[in-house]
């Protein structure tokens, strides 16, 4: 896509320090890196995001994640990853080319959790379930 700075930097018209290339996918450091090693990851590809996603892309994409977190921790060596994917506006996506966040936890490092968790309702989760299985119809 002409417009998509993800496809351009696939394309090598933008630069960008990438640390594993394969047939399938890129990955590259993040600009804005939540803590230092953050790598985004993306199908070569254009797709906008996961609902766009093809099976086979979903599996490469996937595969050179496991690969690039492997490297990450190999070689910075951080107490934890986060692997992520925000996926539409309402999830904070802001690059509408589908892309891995994997960003390494060194602890203490003051990337918080964008979301509170708290038990949900045993019914409501079972009614999601049954809708999920197409068993009822959400209306």
């Amino acid at each position: 896509m002409a417009d998509c700075t993800f496809c351009s930097i696939v394309a090598r018209q933008s630069p960008a320090h990438v640390v594993w290339e394969d047939a399938h996918a890129i990955a590259f450091m993040d600009l804005l890196p939540m803590t230092p090693g953050h790598c985004l990851v993306v199908p070569r590809r254009h797709v906008a995001d996961v609902w766009e996603l093809g099976d086979d892309d979903a599996a490469e994409v996937m595969q050179t994640s496991a690969r690039v977190a492997r490297l990450v921790r190999d070689r910075l060596r951080p107490l934890g990853l986060n692997l992520l994917s925000n996926n539409g506006r309402a999830a904070d996506q802001s690059q509408f080319h589908f892309h891995f966040h994997v960003i390494p936890r060194y602890g203490h490092d003051r990337l918080l959790h964008p979301w509170e968790r708290s038990f949900g309702s045993l019914d409501e989760i079972a009614t999601v379930a049954r809708v999920l299985r197409g068993e009822l119809d959400l209306d």
